[in-house]
């Protein structure tokens, strides 16, 4: 046999060898893979498991605040129905819709066991709260009724007195009607007269002068007894109208308007007059500056808008 030949036996059983060593290094890292994974897939499931409580508990806070913000405001409808108002109620709404709003952006599963606490906390004093408020209303409730009755009560007594105001009202209104009809003055004997440009006083029975003679115009008359009428000063406004209706009017010669059944009217002339009912005499003189139109001029006095009495005069 030739010493430099390896003899093969010995060979085959490296070989033999070095595979199986392979196949259990091999047959190692599997199981220690396979373990891995299975302590991996283990805590997957954990944590999946506190991602959905966590999701749980975010859902049923978020639905505690939903209900939380219904309720207040119910209560705050019940409070405008009542005919009230509170800031506070509306500041409390305005908070929980912040911790709706923050609630509502946390991630899955980042809502924490503190933020849990700190949420549901805060969602046992609202609730206290609430209680509190409703308590409050129901008795507002209960006052508003006893209120009602009273108001109601007190109201039919009202009516019943405004009934019998209103009559006496009517009653005194329809007295000062007739008072102030009463107390309406007249006037008696008017009379026209004309002055002449040489100041010559010219009368007529007829009442008609010519008209190119006229140069200033006379009213008299005298104030009809009337013993309701009080005592004091009265506005006499006398009113000369042409032929075509118009008033004389001139503001230098002391026209002016006044009011007659509720609209303006121009005035000849104005005085001022204590009465004292004693038939006390009215003097007018007019000077129109400007020659008189021809034809049927009518005179007219009133005192505080009412007529007293007209006359008519002719100028030829």
């Amino acid at each position: 046999m030739d010493p430099n030949e390896t003899p093969e036996p010995r060979s085959n059983n490296s070989r033999v060898l070095l595979w199986v060593a392979l196949v259990l290094v091999l047959l190692g890292i599997n199981g220690v893979l396979f373990y891995l994974n299975q302590q991996k897939g283990q805590q997957n499931e954990v944590l999946t498991t506190e991602v959905k409580a966590k999701d749980s508990k975010l859902q049923e806070q978020i639905k505690q605040y939903e209900a939380l913000k219904a309720d207040f405001e119910r209560q705050s409808s019940e409070l405008q129905a009542l005919g009230l108002s509170n800031d506070s109620l509306e500041s409390k709404i305005a908070g929980v819709n912040a911790d709706l709003l923050k609630l509502r952006s946390f991630k899955a599963g980042s809502f924490s066991i503190a933020q849990q606490n700190l949420f549901k906390k805060r969602a046992q004093n609202l609730e206290g709260q609430l209680r509190k408020k409703d308590d409050d209303i129901a008795q507002l409730k209960k006052d508003n009724e006893s209120l009602y009755t009273e108001t109601t009560t007190l109201k039919e007594k009202q009516n019943r007195l405004t009934d019998t105001i209103s009559t006496v009202v009517r009653s005194n209104k329809e007295l000062a009607e007739k008072v102030g009809v009463a107390s309406r003055l007249q006037a008696d004997n008017i009379h026209v007269a004309i002055i002449t440009s040489k100041n010559k006083e010219k009368e007529d029975d007829k009442e008609e002068f010519k008209a190119k003679r006229v140069e200033k115009v006379k009213i008299t008359a005298n104030l009809a007894r009337n013993d309701v009428s009080p005592k004091e000063t009265k506005a006499i406004y006398l009113r000369i109208l042409e032929p075509d209706g118009a008033a004389l009017y001139n503001l230098s010669t002391g026209g002016g308007t006044f009011t007659v059944d509720g609209q303006e009217a121009f005035y000849t002339q104005k005085q001022d007059v204590v009465y004292d009912n004693t038939k006390q005499k009215l003097e007018f003189v007019y000077a129109k500056g400007a020659e008189y139109k021809k034809g049927l001029h009518t005179v007219e006095l009133y005192e505080s808008g009412q007529l007293m009495g007209k006359t008519t005069f002719t100028l030829k």
